[in-house]
């Protein structure tokens, strides 16, 4: 499926739906690349319909949802993509990939406020997607150009308005729209539609998992982290002891995720704890009990799990699997700890 750069000027482009929405059963897979290979195929009715029949008994999937938002969009029919894009938002809040792709809708049809407002709420959802980073520096160009074009109306003699406007549209010149939509098939195995690089979770497990041997790491490493010579085993023993700790806080955080125990689930948050999105802790704290509370069921499991102790800070990461009420989310997370007292605690956490 083509990849979501929103691109101003230049062609639209799509946002394939990431690993994060993986499915786990081949039999919804299926259904999912069998609209995928008629979308690719240019077969935009066929496609629709398969999606719209999936879609009577599973009315809720996200995935599906988002794949026959993607049709919409391809099929011309702008204002129902904006509409299907909008209840995905809706239901799902904590997806950033439909606001980005909002953000393209917005921004072909030059309602560029709109498209800021969509970006925005992607990035505070996940600050890591870098998609939706370079996607708002676009709007923000565009948005200079209006008001620069503006500005040489009012006062034609102003000289220092001029340059900067011929950089911009220089940004946006048929020599600079970059790549075309990418081929649905370009994209890694999995049961899914394309996976892109660039989107957060996308990359596989793997690649999270061979960091540098920490302090806290085993024996087995070829060359420890210089501290002390390898032949001390009373430097390591503590760094030991330390790791194990930190994995029993990031365990016992994602047990009362699961649970839904708010009190356990934040107080697992250092009091200095930086909120994602510039929020204020009360805020942040708002907004995730109205994302938690009111899910029938949660489960938050944790894999490939990697620490590095260095004093009384640490750093996990690991794979994380979460669901609820149908949503399915993997993705690469880390936590970064600090040590208050006798207890780990979570000052920032990132995602992708």
């Amino acid at each position: 499926m083509p990849h979501a750069r929103l691109s101003v000027s230049r062609p639209l482009r799509l946002l394939a739906l990431v690993a994060a929405l993986v499915a786990p059963a081949l039999a919804l897979a299926d259904d999912y690349a069998d609209v995928n290979q008629l979308l690719r195929n240019g077969r935009h009715a066929d496609a629709l319909a398969k999606a719209d029949q999936y879609l009577a008994a599973k009315p809720r999937d996200p995935q599906m949802r988002f794949l026959r938002g993607v049709v919409l969009t391809e099929s011309g029919r702008t204002q129902e993509a904006i509409a299907a894009f909008v209840k995905l938002t809706e239901d799902y809040p904590e997806l950033p990939e439909p606001y980005n792709n909002l953000a393209v809708l917005y921004a072909g049809s030059s309602q560029f406020d709109k498209a800021r407002a969509a970006l925005e709420m992607a990035i505070r959802t996940n600050p890591s997607y870098a998609t939706a980073h370079e996607n708002l520096g676009d709007v923000y160009a565009k948005l200079a150009s209006q008001a620069y074009s503006k500005a040489l109306q009012l006062d034609a003699g102003n000289t220092a308005v001029q340059p900067k406007l011929a950089l911009i549209r220089e940004l946006f010149a048929p020599a600079s729209r970059g790549v075309k939509p990418e081929a649905p098939g370009a994209a890694a195995p999995a049961p899914a539609p394309a996976v892109v690089a660039k989107a957060p979770a996308a990359t596989p497990a793997p690649a999270a998992a061979p960091a540098p041997a920490p302090a806290a790491a085993p024996a087995p490493a070829p060359a420890p982290v210089a501290k002390a010579p390898a032949a001390a085993p009373a430097a390591a023993a503590p760094a030991t002891d330390a790791s194990r700790d930190v994995e029993n806080a990031v365990q016992a955080w994602a047990k009362a995720w699961s649970a839904k125990d708010m009190q356990a689930y934040l107080a697992a948050y250092g009091p200095d704890f930086d909120p994602p999105g510039k929020q204020s802790r009360k805020a942040w704290e708002e907004e995730r009990r109205s994302r938690i509370v009111p899910r029938s069921r949660i489960s938050v499991r944790l894999s490939d799990l990697d620490i590095e102790v260095d004093g009384s800070k640490a750093t996990a990461k690991f794979r994380q699997a979460y669901s609820a009420d149908g949503l399915n989310i993997n993705g690469n997370k880390t936590l970064e700890l600090r040590k208050v007292g006798d207890r780990w605690l979570i000052v920032r956490e990132a995602v992708g």
